[in-house]
């Protein structure tokens, strides 16, 4: 879906759907409140958000599955494969599954570690227990209660903020931002302008913070060059913003809906405008998993990752946390 403008302020379309946010947030606390979490046999580091999609949890995640592995860690990704067929709990193979069958975010997860989709969160860890794991990374999650977390990590963007500080569907808030905070252990934070979080229960969280910027792995690659951008993300506008810094033209750019299932006729609209353009295709690599295996072929993809601003003292922090908790 494509965030609606009246996410962002409090105008009459919000405060008509105040009642239906009430209803949301009562039915997550009802929720929480019948469900008893599984405690796993390994410790789960949790990556969640606030809002519906675009705070960057899923690069996030991929990073910290890259770092924990590099230290000596054997991490296992766990996704809910949003936009996939498959309940799981389900090894994904990168190769063969399709982003129909276990959506986009898992098959880019499936990348950097071993990656499981289950829509129970439960039956994936015990899944992931079975196997040489010793650690569970939960990409998504943090107000899904069935499974306990060790860790909580809220990530926010501070360039995006809370829009108008609502709980779907008034708003973009999953949950309250206090209650958010309250679930969390620590904060990752994306951008440098703050003004958007202040007056929040944020803008005073007393909660560890880290910070990190978005950075492109393979901008040389788009320096100068005419590209013809697309993209089906919950925040398209990031990805227009790190391909213009990487210096490329781009002569147009095209958003589809989040999560977006592309079609023939919408691989053929875009060779058609690439080709009239002179100018070359490039998407996310959410995007890309999702695209037809033929249009792929024709499609560039603008790599990003975390930048921290401080890259041994998140690892440092979350080790402690880890060795804290082992039994």
């Amino acid at each position: 879906m494509k965030a609606p403008d009246f996410w962002r302020r409090n105008g009459l379309a919000a405060q008509v759907l105040a009642p239906c946010s009430w209803l949301f947030s009562a039915a997550g606390q009802i929720r929480s409140a019948i469900v008893q979490p599984y405690t796993s046999q390994l410790p789960v580091i949790c990556v969640g958000n606030a809002v519906a999609g675009g705070a960057g949890k899923t690069p996030v995640a991929m990073q910290l599955a890259r770092q924990l592995a590099a230290a000596g860690w054997r991490p296992a990704l766990l996704s809910r494969g949003y936009g996939g067929s498959e309940p799981g709990p389900h090894l994904v193979n990168m190769h063969d599954d399709a982003a129909a069958l276990v959506g986009d975010e898992a098959l880019l997860l499936a990348g950097v570690a071993d990656t499981w989709v289950a829509r129970d969160r439960a039956a994936g860890a015990r899944a992931i227990e079975a196997g040489n794991y010793n650690l569970i990374i939960m990409d998504d999650g943090l107000q899904n209660p069935q499974l306990q977390k060790t860790i909580a990590l809220l990530v926010v963007d501070t360039d995006q903020g809370f829009g108008n500080q609502r709980v779907l569907p008034a708003g973009p808030l999953r949950e309250p931002i206090g209650a958010a905070l309250a679930r969390a252990d620590a904060v990752i934070t994306f951008g440098a302008d703050n003004t958007a979080l202040a007056g929040t229960a944020f803008a005073t969280t007393n909660l560890p913070s880290f910070s990190a910027s978005l950075g492109s792995l393979n901008s040389a690659q788009f320096n100068r060059r005419r590209c013809l951008a697309f993209a089906g993300i919950g925040r398209p506008e990031k990805f227009r913003q790190s391909l213009a810094a990487a210096g490329a033209e781009i002569i147009d750019f095209i958003s589809f809906p989040d999560h977006h299932r592309f079609t023939d006729n919408d691989t053929q609209r875009l060779l058609a405008h690439a080709a009239d353009a002179e100018a070359v295709l490039v998407t996310t690599a959410k995007d890309h998993v999702r695209c037809p295996a033929a249009f792929r072929q024709k499609v560039e993809v603008l790599q990003v990752a975390p930048v921290w601003s401080d890259p041994e003292a998140l690892l440092s922090w979350l080790q402690s946390r880890l060795q804290k908790s082992s039994p």
